[in-house]
């Protein structure tokens, strides 16, 4: 997507989010790229209630607005998130969708907002063709790659409630709360695969009192021997045998996990159960 639009260095592409289903800008956001304050383009939204409705225009909710921050929390410096999330006020932030835009522009009766309406439906154009494209490869790849496709759709369309879960960028908490939840239901052991121990991995298994096996290719980390003074319920075990990263509870049940646990909702990722008995007998004779 290098040929995306921008302004100022900025991807106007990046400033569109996906809420309640629907493709939408924050109306901070809209307010800087026509280069008049927020509190301008809420007051136009106000007058002018009949003109946006839901479609076209939404307050968020407070936990909407919490997931914005979290999304920009590492592209945004502090003052600049505070500004697009609160547009300087202490109410909930509008967004709006690509009728809500064109909507606005009329109304601001402004050349800069009717020069970037163009540039921002065009980004809108641009990023439904960008996931249309994206689906369109995914599909390929489901038929070109027949083996797979059992482990991909319950990774991605058939996930089971409880078995299956797919995380986000941003969804730290979320991915370490189920790891925890994962880590349950052991009665006895838990082995942990992972070419990448870290303290992250340490603070989880530091909350459960089942016995854990660390499975790593290497190893150098002193919050590891830290840790060992403390707790006694971990032993590490060198092998170079593994590159993904895998849950093993009580010798029968096997989850796979597409981060390193270092990593854990940095990026899009899924936990995925295993079923299958003759991979799970497989990685316990690799360990064994």
């Amino acid at each position: 997507m290098n040929d995306l639009i921008t302004k100022e260095n900025i991807k106007i592409e990046n400033m569109i989010y996906e809420v309640r289903g629907k493709q939408v800008m924050l109306a901070s956001d809209v307010a800087k790229l026509y280069q008049t304050e927020t509190k301008r383009v809420n007051e136009v939204i106000k007058r002018n209630q009949k003109r946006f409705p839901k479609d076209f225009c939404f307050q968020l909710t407070p936990t909407e607005k919490e997931k914005f921050l979290l999304r920009s929390q590492i592209a945004t410096s502090s003052e600049e998130r505070n500004n697009r999330i609160h547009g300087g006020t202490r109410y909930l932030p509008y967004v709006l969708t690509e009728q809500g835009i064109m909507m606005l522009s009329g109304l601001l009766k402004s050349d800069v907002a009717v020069e970037m309406n163009i540039k921002i439906i065009n980004a809108f154009v641009a990023m439904r063709k960008y996931v249309s494209n994206s689906l369109t490869e995914y599909n390929q790849m489901l038929i070109n790659h027949e083996n797979r496709i059992s482990l991909l759709e319950n990774a991605f369309n058939k996930f089971k409630e409880k078995d299956n879960h797919i995380f986000f960028e941003g969804q730290i908490y979320d991915a370490y709360s189920l790891m925890l939840e994962i880590f349950d239901k052991a009665s006895k052991e838990i082995i942990i695969i992972d070419n990448y121990i870290d303290k992250n991995i340490l603070d989880i298994i530091a909350n459960t009192t089942k016995e854990v096996m660390l499975i790593t290719n290497t190893f150098n980390n002193i919050d590891y021997y830290k840790y060992k003074k403390q707790y006694s319920n971990v032993n590490l075990v060198i092998n170079n045998s593994f590159h993904d990263r895998f849950i093993i509870l009580d010798r029968k049940m096997l989850y796979h996990s597409g981060a390193s646990f270092k990593d854990l909702g940095k990026k899009c990722f899924a936990i995925t159960k295993i079923e299958s008995e003759e991979i799970l007998k497989s990685l316990l004779n690799k360990i064994y």
